[in-house]
């Protein structure tokens, strides 16, 4: 039987009122995360592009000051090679940390899963037990 189909089977009956519920509960929880998804997406975009701008704005000043103070602004290539390196070690741990994190994300969905389908193999099989119970208690009449 769906859970539509016990709801609907006595709707005064305590267990039905539960139902519709705790139906409407997670039906409300499951329009908003959508919403919260396309939030935090907007959020961390913003963050990025605010950086950036930081970023940007930083280096613009910087090498506007040095121009009209007359500082020199070159720099011997081993010196750029070492920020080159560094910078390609960060680009790399972060796409190293981006992987763990999102394989982390993967195996939590995957437990989750699993502890969702146990819950309900835990679910049906009190409910064989229920059932065998109440056949060996319930009063035959002949």
């Amino acid at each position: 039987m769906s859970k539509n189909e016990q709801t609907q089977s006595n709707p005064k009956d305590i267990f039905s009122v539960y139902q519709q519920n705790v139906d409407k509960f997670f039906n409300g929880i499951r329009k908003s995360v959508p919403q919260y998804h396309q939030a935090i997406t907007n959020v961390q975009q913003e963050f990025i592009q605010s950086y950036e701008n930081i970023a940007d704005s930083a280096v613009s000043l910087q090498k506007e000051y040095a121009k009209k103070a007359g500082i020199a602004a070159n720099i011997p290539e081993d010196t750029i090679k070492v920020i080159q390196d560094t910078t390609e070690k960060i680009v790399k741990a972060t796409s190293i940390q981006n992987q763990v994190t999102l394989a982390t994300i993967d195996a939590v969905q995957q437990n989750i899963k699993t502890f969702n389908d146990n819950a309900n193999s835990f679910a049906e099989l009190n409910r064989n037990i229920l059932q065998s119970w109440i056949s060996v208690f319930s009063t035959k009449t002949n």
